[in-house]
């Protein structure tokens, strides 16, 4: 206590110094030197100094700014009142009254006058304090950052819109391009805000966002993109009853002239603006979609404001010309254009779909999945007319290799409804083709099947009447369990009850007795629309009676109705014990599983039929977890080498687990991952949130870990199958931390590389919220703003680490929940009889053969493997190892590939004997991210699924004497 009384007693005596030196100095009409402002700074920012020593700084600073008009130390000023108005929060409205003081508004430093500015801003602090006089002049200033500081913050001010609409419509014509541009903003935000009646206003402000479409710089044209399409929508909306539809069909095509713009940005703008307008006539609508101008839009123009002209032959071909875009954006934008304008016409969504299935064999993913969901909401609207010429294209993206393409196809299928039986049956075979390539997207494939009989009841028993004998029992009298395409018939027959088509056939009540054999994997599959014990109780209604209705059953029917995106569960309400889920009593668990587990409508049933004799296990993995959150903890508080140690320990006890069971090597392998990740995590962590600075040796730690790091992120992203979308968001959430780990420290960041593979993870992180229908955490939220308003911001190409170190703060690691049984994905590699006594047989010069004894465990067909053969640090070469050739006897969901490959090896060297060494790794698909540059090699980052082997070669002629390697 006595060490303590005199630590207080010595920093008391130095405030009291410093105070007084400063009070003698004002007081001999001296400026303050930068040593007494920088004392001044430590005072402020200490959080022991008194309030009294405060407003003894508040008031040395007051006197200061009146004897002393220095620049520089003026500009010192504006920083200490800004400290103080953010530290000292019973202070800040002394400093701010201060910051708004005509010292230094009036100062002749335009520099000055923006931090000033900037500072109020800041802290939301100017509102009612300018004058629209002080505001106009400074806005006439000669400083430019201050006019557009001024005019991007002018909502904050609180002004009337007579003045504000008459400073942004002056500033449109400014010489300096970025005033325009804010100016053109401005006029956007106060279209949405502000109440405008008068025409002849509307009109001059609709004219001026015109003009500037032809402006020289891209930003400029892009704003004006963005002020036509508000201002136009307000002309229509004041037009009179008869002209509103030439109104908007006029604003239509003044924006489809600016698809053809030859900036990237205004294409994108221009496309974002023609979705939001909504009344466009069918002419119009249609000449979009034709490069030649249809007749009955031939000298068609229109006139919406006298002196304005535009013809219909402007927008000819605009969709059809950036459809074809050298930019998957554009091209993307244009599709998602589309979606909104199909609802306004049957016709023209017919033209659409045609160039909808031609997106289809698009290079890009995304712009592939957009041209779905464009399908999808043409399904959702009652306007998608599948023909026999568009089927079998659309089927064929049931096998493309990724699988949210695979899922968006399924979705629409749910919503399909076919004319003829012919194209019915050609859709079930897609979908039959699709389960038997693609075994893990059986539940999803059984809920299509379900809703997609339901909608063709006649066509469903057709179907099931065909089928039939495929679902008999054998000679024996048994059933056959193995058979995925009997599970299937099995759904579609359960389905042609429930539809709502009249007239519809009876299905053998044998064919629902049938069904209760598979009663756990069909309730898994129909989870969306009822629970087990629902399910089962249907199945025993059928099995006894001909003929059953909705009404005899007591099941409403707008609850198994499919509206867009949203699948209404058929099962007890959610507060009900019969659907509890089972981690109910886990307590602290992550609210992307709670969600998860709402919307899926999983009850305790489903939970328990997917672990089974797992749930012992999970019990205590997820202790584990419980335990890493709790060492998190220590990590935030800066004491990274205890939680390390916690988190060893635990992958010690995971160590111990066994494996023996079917299934639990995945559950013990990805928690054992997780650990690894959340300890490099962790020691990053530490590294980067330290305040002191990093010396050179601790940046090359820091890249050598940030290295490892990424590698344990892409094995726990690749290696594992069978994860909810739930678990996949909270390692996502990971990716997201390490991105901005690494933007945070200039040092060694690559600031492009980490801004696509944020921007990369966002895209994929928000897909999987709208997928499952999961409220994105607090973390994933400021994460999604602060990276739009980077794109937004016209210094978005540079990195801000101080913004990503803020966005880390709002981090903090959920506790994981395991509730269902991840499959590792992994592999055996060998040389049999290979060793140094026994070497392989080689000629210099000459491609050597290695034959190589693999085994794949759960790696899907779809996936690139590549066989990597090294010698040395310099000579590596990839050999691709193509899976589609490799045939399985069996096929199963836990499937498990055995085979000889003979892998050449081109560099055999001039010498007696050598030694490789082979792995095989698997490509880590992400688009535009990780790109590597190796010549007939993998495109992207490789994860190596099993440890390197050593082979040894010698010498044709040396292997048949004593090996060369004794």
């Amino acid at each position: 206590m006595g060490r303590v009384a005199e630590l207080e007693r010595r920093q008391s005596a130095m405030e009291l110094h410093v105070i007084n030196s400063i009070q003698q100095s004002l007081d001999n009409n001296q400026p303050l030197s930068f040593q007494a402002l920088a004392s001044l700074r430590s005072l402020i920012i200490n959080p022991a100094t008194p309030d009294s020593t405060l407003s003894s700084v508040l008031d040395a600073l007051t006197r200061s700014l009146q004897l002393n008009r220095d620049p520089v130390f003026l500009h010192h000023a504006v920083k200490l009142l800004s400290d103080l108005a953010s530290h000292r929060p019973h202070l800040s409205p002394f400093a701010l009254d201060l910051l708004r003081s005509d010292s230094l508004f009036s100062s002749a430093s335009p520099r000055l006058v923006g931090e000033s500015l900037s500072v109020l801003l800041s802290l939301a602090s100017i509102g009612n304090d300018m004058d629209a006089a002080r505001f106009v002049s400074l806005c006439l200033g000669p400083s430019v950052s201050v006019r557009q500081c001024l005019l991007r913050n002018a909502e904050k001010l609180v002004f009337r819109e007579s003045v504000l609409l008459a400073v942004f419509l002056g500033f449109t014509r400014d010489p300096y391009p970025y005033v325009r541009k804010e100016a053109l903003d401005g006029l956007v935000k106060l279209c949405k805000n502000g109440d405008f009646d008068d025409r002849d206003v509307i009109e001059g402000c609709y004219c001026r966002a015109v003009e500037l479409l032809r402006d020289a710089e891209n930003y400029v044209r892009s704003a004006a993109v963005r002020a036509v399409c508000e201002w136009g929508r307000l002309l229509v909306i004041c037009s009179e009853d008869m002209n509103k539809q030439d109104s908007s069909d006029a604003v239509f095509i003044q924006l489809g002239c600016m698809v053809r713009d030859m900036s990237l940005d205004v294409r994108l703008e221009a496309f974002e603006a023609l979705g939001k307008i909504g009344l466009v006539s069918e002419d119009i609508l249609l000449q979009t979609l034709s490069k030649k101008v249809l007749g009955i839009n031939k000298d068609k123009a229109y006139k919406p404001i006298e002196g304005l002209d535009i013809s219909v032959s402007a927008v000819a071909g605009a969709y059809i010309h950036r459809l074809e875009d050298e930019f998957s954006e554009v091209r993307m934008s244009a599709c998602y254009s589309l979606r909104t304008l199909t609802v306004f016409s049957l016709r023209f969504a017919c033209e659409a779909l045609n160039l909808m299935m031609d997106m289809l064999n698009d290079d890009s993913t995304v712009s592939r999945l957009q041209a779905l969901d464009t399908i999808h909401h043409m399904a959702t609207s009652d306007h998608l007319k599948v023909e026999k010429i568009h089927i079998h294209r659309f089927l064929s993206v049931l096998v493309d290799s990724s699988s949210v393409i695979r899922s968006m196809t399924r979705k629409i299928l749910k919503l399909a409804k076919l004319p003829q039986f012919e194209l019915f049956k050609l859709c079930i075979d897609g979908l039959l083709g699709n389960l038997e390539i693609y075994p893990q997207d059986e539940a999803d494939v059984l809920s299509a099947l379900f809703h997609f009989g339901r909608n063709h009841g006649k066509f469903t028993v057709h179907i099931i009447e065909e089928v039939a004998p495929e679902m008999e029992p054998a000679s024996g009298g048994k059933l056959s369990f193995d058979s995925t395409r009997v599970a299937a018939f099995l759904v579609l027959a359960i389905s042609a009850p429930l539809s709502h088509e009249k007239d519809v056939s009876a299905i053998p009540p044998r064919i629902f007795s049938y069904a209760v054999t598979w009663l756990g994997r069909i309730s898994y599959g129909l989870s969306d629309i009822m629970n087990q014990e629902k399910l089962l109780a249907y199945l025993s209604e059928c099995s006894r009676s001909s003929t059953i209705s909705l009404a005899d059953f007591k099941i409403n029917e707008a609850l198994l109705t499919v509206e867009g995106d949203a699948s209404i569960p058929l099962c007890s309400k959610v507060d009900s014990p019969v659907s509890m889920p089972f981690w109910k009593d886990s307590g602290g668990i992550s609210d992307y599983h709670h969600q998860e587990f709402l919307s899926l409508g999983k009850s305790a049933a489903h939970a328990e039929y997917e672990l089974g004799e797992h749930s012992e296990l999970r019990k205590y993995v997820n202790l584990i977890f419980k335990k890493v959150k709790d060492s998190w903890s220590l990590v935030e508080l800066g004491c990274t080498t205890e939680a390390c140690k916690g988190i060893r320990a635990c992958k010690e006890e995971v160590a111990s687990f066994t494996t023996e069971s079917p299934g639990s090597f995945g559950a013990v392998a990805f928690t054992l991952q997780y650990l690894q990740v959340i300890e490099m995590l962790a020691k990053v962590w530490g590294h980067l949130r330290a305040t002191k600075m990093l010396n050179p040796n601790g940046v090359g730690k820091l890249e050598l870990l940030f290295a490892k790091l990424d590698r344990r992120l892409r094995e726990i992203s690749n290696r594992f199958i069978g994860l909810s979308k739930g678990e996949e968001l909270q390692i996502l959430d990971l990716v997201l931390v390490a991105c901005l780990l690494r933007l945070s420290k200039v040092e060694i960041c690559c600031c492009n590389a980490a801004m696509k593979l944020l921007s990369s993870t966002v895209a994929h992180v928000e897909y999987l919220h709208k997928e499952g229908s999961i409220e994105p955490s607090n973390f994933v939220t400021e994460v999604k703003k602060s990276l739009h308003d980077a794109d937004s911001s016209s210094s978005s190409s540079s990195c801000q680490p101080l913004l990503f170190k803020k966005l880390l703060d709002s981090f903090s690691l959920q506790q994981f929940v395991l509730y269902g049984t991840p499959r590792s994905v992994h592999a055996e590699l060998a040389v049999p009889g290979n060793d140094s006594e026994n070497p392989l047989p080689f000629i210099p010069g000459i491609p050597a053969s290695i034959p190589l004894a693999i085994t794949l465990h759960n790696v899907l067909t779809e996936s690139r493997l590549w066989v990597r053969i090294s010698m040395g640090e310099e000579s590596t070469q990839f050999v691709f190892l193509d899976l589609n050739l490799i045939r399985n006897k069996k096929r199963s969901i836990n499937v498990v590939r055995e085979f000889t490959f003979v892998a050449p090896f081109y560099r055999t060297p001039k010498a007696v004997s050598f030694t490789v060494r082979a792995s095989l790794g698997l490509e880590c698909f992400r688009e535009n991210v990780d790109r590597v540059k190796v010549f007939g090699g993998p495109k992207c980052e490789l994860t190596y699924l099993c440890p390197e082997k050593e082979i040894f070669l010698c010498k044709s002629t040396e292997c048949k004497s004593k090996s060369a390697f004794t």
